[in-house]
């Protein structure tokens, strides 16, 4: 009997911390679906769309995601966001055809003023349930997806490849991006509803997308330290690298720590459920962690 990823990732006590995928600028398509495995080669997207997608992709840094209401039903317009999680905006408007998309201009995607579409404030909930991507995404994010809708229909979406399969079921808060893993559909509200009030909930955590793996990290054992749970109590100041030691300065509660975490490549393991040659993955573990003032 095959071993689904995401449990065998939880069987060889593979950590969350540090795992989310660093992103910072996205582009939200609404599309019932099916999905193809891979969104950029989609036949599910029109033609005049696609190079535009590729070149926001490569020049711009935007991650494309297909997003659609828990059930599939769509009639009436697509809605569409574009994300900036560094500086946490999002606006949206709604199209009757993706190809229109193609006419965006996502320059001001990389900074903090927008590209001109109507301002978006309420969260938007991504939970990965792409099955053509990987099985233990929709087996896992399904589920998750309906609990989660059932509390927040308005703010929740299914969403293609978030990244980190076999952490599966996986939810992303936008606009600011912040990641979580093997969440349970009984977990799940409490989770999200403390999130919404301002409180990350450590255990299922994976990081914040906009900063990279050691930081995140980091940024989790000295959060795990303290006890801090508050989405804002946590400040990274610099990173600085010694070979596969990262030394990481963050600041909270009005003092500053450094954070040295070491860079740990783990054996060779058949990392998703489509995996055919074994593939190391990687994490960091906690060295030292110094108050500084």
């Amino acid at each position: 009997m095959t071993v689904r990823c995401s449990v065998a990732s939880e069987q060889r006590g593979e950590p969350l911390a540090g795992t989310a995928s660093t992103v910072r600028h996205f582009l939200l398509l609404e599309d019932p679906g099916p999905w193809g495995p891979e969104i950029l080669r989609s036949q599910r997207l029109p033609g005049p769309v696609r190079e535009p997608l590729l070149h926001w992709h490569r020049e711009l840094g935007v991650r494309p995601l297909l997003i659609r209401r828990p059930g599939r039903y769509l009639t009436g317009p697509r809605r569409v966001f574009v994300i900036n999680a560094r500086y946490g905006w999002c606006e949206t408007t709604t199209v009757d055809n993706l190809a229109e998309v193609a006419q965006f201009d996502l320059d001001g995607i990389v900074g903090g003023a927008g590209v001109g579409l109507s301002a978006h404030h309420e969260p938007v909930l991504l939970v990965c349930t792409h099955g053509r991507h990987d099985a233990c995404c929709a087996e896992r994010g399904r589920p998750l997806a309906a609990a989660i809708a059932a509390r927040w229909p308005d703010l929740t979406w299914e969403s293609s490849h978030l990244g980190g399969d076999r952490f599966a079921a996986n939810l992303l808060v936008m606009p600011q991006a912040h990641s979580y893993g093997r969440l349970t559909p009984d977990e799940a509200p409490d989770v999200v509803a403390d999130h919404l009030a301002g409180l990350l909930t450590l255990p299922h955590y994976r990081g914040h997308c906009t900063v990279p793996w050691p930081e995140q990290a980091a940024e989790h054992a000295l959060r795990e330290r303290l006890g801090l749970r508050e989405v804002d109590a946590v400040r990274v100041q610099r990173l600085r690298r010694d070979g596969t030691l990262f030394s990481v300065t963050l600041s909270a509660e009005g003092r500053t720590y450094r954070v040295d975490v070491r860079h740990q490549a783990r054996p060779p393991e058949l990392l998703t459920c489509h995996s055919t040659v074994p593939s190391g993955a990687v994490n960091y573990d906690l060295v030292a962690l110094t108050r500084l003032n």
